[in-house]
């Protein structure tokens, strides 16, 4: 190959490399952008709940509720 040829052939391929490397640089940061996004909003937490586990909770606040007032009255649970 000639000199001249040689050049364009290497910083061509050296084009294509760095092209390659900006591009899955860009998708690792797109990604990293939306599990960031997904952390902020909470939107990962989309967990199904039965309605027995709702009414455990609500008696257990509501014994907690029960036990606050009584301190706050002053009287022994």
């Amino acid at each position: 190959m000639s000199e001249p040829l040689t050049l364009v052939a290497l910083a061509s391929f050296g084009l294509m490399a760095m092209t390659i490397a900006a591009f899955a640089g860009l998708k690792g940061w797109q990604g990293w952008l939306d599990l960031k996004r997904l952390e902020l909003t909470g939107s990962g937490r989309s967990e199904i709940r039965s309605p027995a586990i709702e009414r455990i909770e609500m008696a257990d606040m509501k014994e907690r509720i029960r036990k606050l007032e009584s301190i706050a009255s002053c009287i022994d649970p």
